[in-house]
């Protein structure tokens, strides 16, 4: 494994059908992320949820009753490439929205572009198959799953999306365990799990759902990562690992619900160092029709307050420095066993060394 600094872009839905599918047969990708391209581009890789089939297959989900069903066109694939995003998780609500073929299909195409993908298959056994992501010597895991959409559950030999129960129940935390390992026996030095979960537009995590994912940091999952509300929810620092209840929007054309702010979130910037994470960086940005920007000025001051905020009940020690918010995570006191290195243990000379050089590089 590398010993460089890595960092890993965390953003929320990517739904890069209807309008923006339109617009990106005259526009130029760049112009879809505004002022934010050239730090994803700086970054070692980006991974979103992608909320959308790219493909060309006509025929709609009917089999029960859907408010919205999305479709891409593959010249969609130049947004993805262009802002460095080197994976997507699929298993969500939208994905079957063109049924088994547009799912087909939007493999096809990802893998066509060398986008490593996660949560949706053929069958069953590919859409709980995580997927693992090279990232210049760094190796990522990136398990998805969802609890929306209970039709879309692929079966043995019917396309469909990794679908499972939030609950204590055990069945869904002992599959979450069974992949870390078979993560970690792979080579994996950092794992993420994706949770396309819960009931929209609303700012806090169920019980439930911060009893599950705190269970899977407790598995082994590094980071825990959460969409589906269209809104950001806080950010929970357990043990070395962190929990993203939601990263809410980021591109889309969505029109903004009234009194809620559906356009605001984070890219959220998880940096590394030897495969251990050290901090997270959530950088403010505002979701338009068909584009993304940084939030600056007294936009991005609400912004960030809304998110300490919303991170207070999980007593996240939280930082404002340089336009981000900052969680910096404790550093470990023993050698990384897991990942097979012999660190010395870590003092706070050496945290503050790390943060200068990780300064320096963003």
């Amino acid at each position: 494994m590398s010993t460089r600094f890595k960092t890993i872009a965390l953003v929320g839905d990517l739904m890069i059908g209807r309008g923006i599918s339109m617009a990106a047969k005259t526009r130029a990708p760049e112009t879809f992320w505004g002022d934010l391209l050239p730090m994803l581009q700086s970054c070692d890789g980006v991974i979103g949820n992608l909320e959308s089939p790219i493909t060309t297959s006509k025929p709609e989900w009917r089999q029960c009753w859907k408010a919205f069903r999305f479709a891409a066109d593959p010249r969609t694939l130049a947004l993805l490439t262009t802002a460095n995003v080197r994976a997507v998780t699929l298993a969500n609500n939208h994905i079957l929205d063109r049924r088994g073929r547009g799912l087909c299909e939007t493999l096809v195409h990802l893998d066509g572009d060398g986008i490593r993908h996660a949560g949706a298959g053929r069958h069953l056994q590919e859409a709980i198959t995580p997927a693992l992501l090279d990232l210049g010597g760094l190796s990522v895991g990136v398990i998805a799953l969802t609890d929306n959409m209970p039709e879309f559950a692929a079966g043995p030999s019917r396309p469909g999306v990794n679908y499972v129960r939030i609950d204590a129940s055990g069945s869904s935390l002992a599959l979450v365990a069974q992949l870390v390992r078979g993560l970690r026996a792979s080579g994996a030095d950092l794992i993420i799990l994706s949770a396309h979960w819960g009931p929209n537009l609303r700012p806090w995590p169920p019980a439930r759902f911060q009893y599950f994912a705190r269970a899977a940091i407790d598995l082994g999952v590094d980071i825990f990562y959460g969409h589906s509300a269209h809104l950001f929810q806080g950010v929970e620092a357990r043990g070395h690992g962190l929990i993203l209840y939601d990263t809410g929007d980021f591109l889309d054309d969505y029109w903004t619900f009234p009194g809620i702010r559906t356009d605001r979130s984070f890219v959220f910037l998880a940096d590394l160092c030897e495969g251990r994470l050290m901090r997270l960086r959530m950088v403010p940005v505002v979701v338009s029709k068909s584009r993304v920007r940084q939030a600056q000025g007294l936009e991005g001051d609400a912004i960030q307050r809304c998110m300490i905020r919303r991170c207070r009940p999980f007593e996240t020690r939280i930082h404002t420095a340089y336009g981000w918010l900052e969680v910096v995570l404790p550093a470990p006191r023993l050698p990384i066993a897991r990942r097979g290195l012999a660190l010395a243990p870590w003092r706070r000379k050496d945290v503050r060394l790390v943060r200068r050089e990780l300064e320096q590089r963003s």
